[in-house]
């Protein structure tokens, strides 16, 4: 659990230094821009960051549904290996997912506005910027995107669903309760992290308005600010 934790402690930290220092550097010095390069950069440790995320709250749910519904078998199913295993697993596919973004947009043309309506390059707020045809980026983000969304959301409703199935078997108030406070924080996390992630992400690009940017604070800023003390 804690090897767990201190992974998801050091992707919220780079998760927020990718988008928070840029921004308060131009709020200090008065400045709001950002060059082509750097734009690039940012979108795509924003992506790697956020999407890694996920991943690891998926992996921190089934590490739960090990501990809750298969206690003895604990130390023999989470060995080391296979918690470093998943951990390499999630970071691979998070930056493969990342790049191949990075690159569909890199070979986009942009040659009317570069004013972007946010506070960082985000990936809907640059594509709204390019006159180039954009729908292979977007059906990439509504499959691959989506599957790499939902393919860890997916895991922690499953895992939740045989830790409340289990949960609601046991015989004393008192089991319940300590099974569940294991499972609270988790749960916490999950809901402001997936709630505001599904708010901004759900739709097309061309629809990106000034409600996603405020849930996209939420996510970037609020959210891995307050996973420590939660």
């Amino acid at each position: 659990m804690y090897f767990f934790l201190a992974n998801l402690s050091s992707a919220d930290v780079c998760f927020s230094s990718v988008t928070v220092p840029k921004m308060l550097v131009n709020h200090v010095v008065g400045s709001k821009s950002i060059s082509y390069g750097q734009c690039m950069t940012q979108l795509y440790f924003f992506v790697t960051f956020g999407n890694m995320d996920g991943f690891l709250l998926s992996v921190m749910a089934y590490d739960r549904y090990v501990a809750i519904c298969q206690p003895l078998h604990y130390t023999m199913i989470m060995r080391p290996r296979l918690c470093v295993l998943l951990v390499a697993v999630s970071w691979v596919t998070v930056n493969l997912h990342a790049l191949l973004h990075t690159l569909l947009i890199i070979r986009l043309n942009f040659c009317s506005s570069n004013t972007v309506n946010h506070f960082f390059c985000d990936p809907y707020p640059v594509l709204k910027l390019s006159c180039s045809d954009t729908f292979i980026n977007d059906l990439m983000a509504f499959t691959e995107g989506g599957l790499i969304f939902l393919t860890p959301f997916m895991c922690i409703v499953v895992s939740y669903v045989c830790i409340f199935s289990k949960v609601l078997k046991l015989p004393s108030a008192q089991g319940i309760r300590k099974a569940l406070s294991t499972c609270g924080s988790h749960l916490t996390v999950v809901s402001l992290f997936y709630g505001a992630v599904l708010g901004v992400y759900m739709h097309s690009s061309s629809s990106f308005s000034v409600r996603d940017m405020v849930a996209s604070v939420i996510f970037t800023v609020v959210t891995p600010s307050v996973n420590p003390f939660i």
